[in-house]
């Protein structure tokens, strides 16, 4: 077979890092296709989009909106899997042919020969083929998380740090943009095909649902820490025992504070961070019979932003830990998180991660929504993480999530007393997705 365009790219990446590789790679062979195709789908640029555009096919539901959704994800998906292929074609060579980092680039390479040939959608029974092919590629893609952070930490010394974090964030972010994107129009599909749509109404958004897709209209932020607090407590009951004295918790500020949201991104880092305090109170403590001292949070409400802040005395971060605090390749538990993500064949990378087993959900419309789907989407039952199992991704995955829409994730400790972790929202749901292309990334 002719030498490819991308078979030349790991070639000329490989020879300008020869010091980077501690074994041979004499034998390994990795599944490298001709590259035209993909060089073509490459030079197209993604189309970002914001929370504000996602609710705006679904405000009035039409077919003609339906199709014109399916359509544009029909384009978007294929287009974003090729510029993250190119990424890993242009990994030293010895990284790709990691099992883990080849077992993920097979599985994009096979969505996205499978995306890209899907021809336009004309009718609803197009669309709902298509759904049914994007639904099978989101299930066979919940592997991707936990094989792309074994495959890292198994690299770690193959790559500088901060080129394999800066191949994370980018490859997560852009795996975020899919499952949004086709999520989203999943759910809109469910919408048109439920018996109470009425096609001629002039809003889906009826009294007893504030959905529109996956996005959540008036995503209030007391509400979402109560119930993210709520499950937290429940995990770390059954990590240390329920005659573990837990700390309370204050939330304080603008309490009536709203704004869209895809709820499942929130809920992902608040519990994360919660989580956190809760551990970092119950195990700096001396005596386990003491009081523990309160999570605090407080909620503000600017203009154009919602910014929540999480604060504890658990003892703050060492300082030591600080500069690999938001890192997917480094630290000093890495060899522990590698023994705890082979643990976990999937991972979704939402809250339905942080909740108990048989939990059930504080906010019972959303609990009742999720039972009618077809597929598995943010909150639905994706895995069975112990509790107690840490996997050094919370943090990192956090950020990823919360500058995603525009927003920033900010911690600063003081050690020897606590953290305040600083999460701040875009509210007003204008601002775009934040992805990253070849060309961006090319032109830096």
């Amino acid at each position: 077979m002719p030498r490819s365009r991308s078979w030349a790219l790991e070639k000329a990446a490989w020879s300008t890092r020869p010091h980077l590789f501690r074994r041979p790679i004499a034998s390994a062979t990795a599944p490298w296709r001709p590259a035209a195709v993909l060089d073509e789908w490459v030079q197209k640029e993604a189309r970002p989009i914001s929370l504000r555009q996602l609710t705006f096919f679904g405000r009035t539901l039409t077919e003609n909106r339906l199709l014109s959704s399916a359509n544009y994800v029909r384009m978007e998906l294929p287009t974003r899997l090729a510029h993250r292929l190119r990424d890993m074609q242009t990994l030293p060579f010895v990284v790709v042919t990691n099992p883990h980092m080849s077992h993920v680039y097979d599985l994009y390479y096979k969505a996205f020969e499978t995306l890209r040939r899907i021809r336009e959608i004309k009718s609803v029974e197009d669309n709902e083929q298509y759904c049914k092919v994007v639904s099978e590629t989101l299930q066979e893609h919940l592997t991707v998380i936990p094989r792309l952070a074994m495959g890292v930490l198994e690299c770690q010394d193959l790559m500088r740090p901060e080129e394999m974090d800066k191949f994370m964030n980018t490859l997560l972010r852009s795996r975020i943009s899919r499952r949004v994107i086709a999520e989203q129009h999943l759910a809109l599909t469910e919408t048109f095909n439920s018996p109470w749509h009425f096609p001629n109404a002039k809003s889906q958004v009826g009294a007893n649902s504030e959905f529109v897709g996956e996005v959540f209209l008036r995503c209030n932020a007391r509400e979402v820490v109560e119930a993210c607090w709520n499950q937290a407590s429940t995990l770390a009951k059954e990590a240390y025992g329920w005659s573990c004295i837990l700390p309370d918790i204050t939330i304080e500020g603008h309490l009536d504070a709203t704004f869209p949201y895809i709820l499942s991104h929130l809920q992902y880092v608040i519990g994360e961070l919660l989580r956190n305090s809760i551990q970092a109170v119950v195990e700096g403590r001396s005596a386990l019979n003491d009081s523990p001292p309160p999570i605090e949070v407080l909620i503000c409400e600017a203009p154009q932003h919602v910014i929540i802040r999480i604060s504890d005395q658990g003892g703050g971060i060492p300082n030591e830990v600080m500069p690999e605090l938001w890192s997917f390749s480094k630290g000093p538990r890495s060899q522990t998180h590698l023994r705890n993500l082979s643990q976990v064949p999937k991972m979704a990378a939402t809250m339905q991660e942080l909740k108990p087993p048989n939990c059930s959900s504080d906010n019972s419309s959303t609990s009742n929504r999720d039972k009618k789907r077809s597929y598995d989407g943010s909150l639905g039952s994706l895995t069975s993480r112990p509790p107690n199992l840490r996997l050094g991704m919370g943090l990192p995955m956090s950020r990823v999530y919360a500058e995603y829409w525009a927003g920033l994730l900010e911690m600063h400790s003081l050690e020897g007393y606590g953290v305040d972790a600083f999460l701040q929202i875009s509210k007003l749901g204008n601002k775009n997705e934040q992805l990253s292309t070849r060309a961006s990334m090319d032109a830096v």
